[in-house]
């Protein structure tokens, strides 16, 4: 079907806003669909498994992992949101959304034990990550320059002519730049987790039945990635056809 779609963008029997088809945002609503349908089941089982307590508050959780694997100049701190949690490398943060790093349930130690896998691959150097954090000043420009490439389009102010081959070009470029950054974001939130678990199990944090839960947590989390991931793949290679039938 997605294929289908993108055929029919290519060779310009369907028409949207501005220069760009109908077929792009029949395929931006299906990629839209997928990941609220991913992200409502991340935070119901992060619900379900919050209400699984444990010894220790993610905060505590967090700080055991650090000290354990030999990792002492980083910090963990709490941030406003839900689901906010994240490492920071260059400020070295471990930072904690207010419920994982006050509650202590199955679901705060299985999301503070993946961000400290983070900065268990910062300390080791892993390849991926430091792949990913070099990428990041392109990432950014790249954004940028589609978000303007886009409202162009959506205008039509390029939608004919060789000018809007070349528009094209640099949004395919651009494009290209985050979707490999998507791309590389996988094994590095596969293998945090990894980390996370493997430890969780050797710590005694959580055992047996909660270990399933705590990895089925993470599973959902890590879905959201890969869904990002297939979506940017999907739109590089809508405006690669789009390309290749400008050329024809």
């Amino acid at each position: 079907m997605m294929f289908e779609l993108l055929a029919q963008a290519q060779d310009g029997s369907t028409h949207g806003v501005g220069g760009i088809g109908i077929g792009y945002w029949i395929l931006l609503g299906g990629m839209a669909l997928v990941s609220m349908l991913i992200s409502g089941t991340l935070k119901s089982r992060f619900a379900k498994y919050s209400q699984m307590p444990i010894a220790q508050t993610g905060a505590q959780v967090a700080e055991a992992m650090l000290r354990q694997n030999g990792v002492n100049d980083v910090q963990v701190i709490s941030v406003p949101g839900q689901l906010t949690d994240h490492y920071d490398p260059s400020k070295k943060t471990v930072n904690l959304s207010e419920a994982v790093y006050a509650q202590n349930n199955v679901a705060a130690a299985a999301v503070a034990a993946h961000e400290c896998g983070h900065a268990l691959q910062h300390k080791q150097a892993y390849a991926w990550l430091t792949m990913r954090s070099k990428m990041v000043p392109a990432v950014q420009l790249s954004s940028q320059l589609m978000n303007i490439l886009m409202w162009m389009m959506i205008f039509g102010l390029f939608a004919m002519g060789s000018g809007g081959t070349v528009f094209i070009y640099v949004f395919l470029i651009a494009m290209g730049v985050t979707t490999l950054f998507s791309i590389i974001t996988l094994p590095v939130e596969f293998d945090a987790s990894k980390r996370a678990l493997a430890w969780l199990d050797q710590s005694g944090y959580v055992r047996g039945f909660e270990h399933d839960k705590a990895k089925d947590a993470l599973f959902w989390a890590a879905m959201t990635y890969v869904a990002a991931a297939v979506a940017a793949i999907a739109q590089l290679a809508y405006w690669a056809m789009m390309l290749l039938g400008r050329r024809d």
